[in-house]
């Protein structure tokens, strides 16, 4: 008896041990992250915090912008994170600049910039540029975000299209999270006729009617990537995460969410 007692107190003290060995092996990891990728994100994060013992804090902004929320805002200021994950132009722009690992940016997934119209409203034609042109030219008002897609439909695709000076009276820049929302939720109150956005922030919004992607030869070519900042302090478990966010079962996550998987 005074035997088993001896060895379930060792057994015992032993599991004690293990306990406090992995509450100190575990660290605490500061992310970054724009709306694009933060349905995928969201999903997979727990998984990751389960299977490591490690602790996530996120921190979501735009991947560009004059927001103060926005990720290159933050981390000019001086504001500390060790991963970041956003749109692959502003991560490589952020290298340039000191504030990222150049060599840490990985290709998470690929992105298409998609449109939406209010539930139950006509559906335009954007089935082709022409098409999609004259779309624009018709609508009483156009939503875009203050992020990448953004950026990009106002200042180049409104140009490549020849439009500009028609529409500019009749567009509005809309605030991403965290302090604002999605475009499609706007679309969706009906405050505008027709929205632009990533395809995984507009899929999954309610009461709006989503009309695909833009034609073909007017996207971009986004991605989202993930990187290191330069001060990162746990620079090994945000290069796990990274792994983790973009290994081969967690392909189907990624599809669902709207966005495209690297090959």
């Amino acid at each position: 008896m005074k035997f088993k007692l001896t060895v379930t107190r060792i057994v015992y003290s032993f599991m004690i041990l293990l306990l406090l060995v992995n509450n100190a092996l575990a660290a605490d990891v500061t992310v970054m992250i724009s709306a694009g990728f933060y349905g995928v994100y969201e999903q997979l994060a727990p998984k990751f915090e389960q299977s490591t013992g490690h602790r996530l804090t996120t921190i979501r902004g735009p991947s560009i912008g004059d927001s103060p929320e926005a990720i290159p805002t933050r981390l000019a200021k001086g504001q500390r994170a060790d991963v970041i994950i956003l749109d692959g132009e502003s991560a490589e722009n952020l290298a340039t600049r000191g504030l990222v690992r150049h060599n840490s940016i990985s290709i998470l997934a690929l992105s298409q910039i998609g449109a939406a119209v209010k539930l139950n409203a006509m559906k335009p034609d954007i089935s082709n540029t022409e098409a999609f042109r004259q779309t624009l030219l018709s609508a009483k008002s156009i939503a875009y975000s203050d992020s990448g897609s953004g950026t990009y439909i106002a200042n180049t695709m409104f140009n490549k299209l020849g439009i500009l000076e028609q529409v500019k009276s009749k567009t509005m820049k809309v605030r991403g999270p965290p302090s604002g929302e999605a475009v499609a939720a706007v679309v969706a109150r009906g405050e505008a006729e027709i929205g632009f956005q990533q395809v995984s922030e507009i899929i999954h919004t309610p009461g709006i009617t989503y009309l695909g992607p833009i034609p073909a030869d007017l996207q971009p070519g986004f991605s989202f990537a993930g990187a290191l900042t330069s001060n990162a302090l746990q620079p090994e478990v945000g290069a796990a995460l990274i792994r983790f966010l973009k290994a081969p079962d967690v392909a189907e996550v990624i599809s669902k969410a709207g966005l495209i998987v690297v090959k």
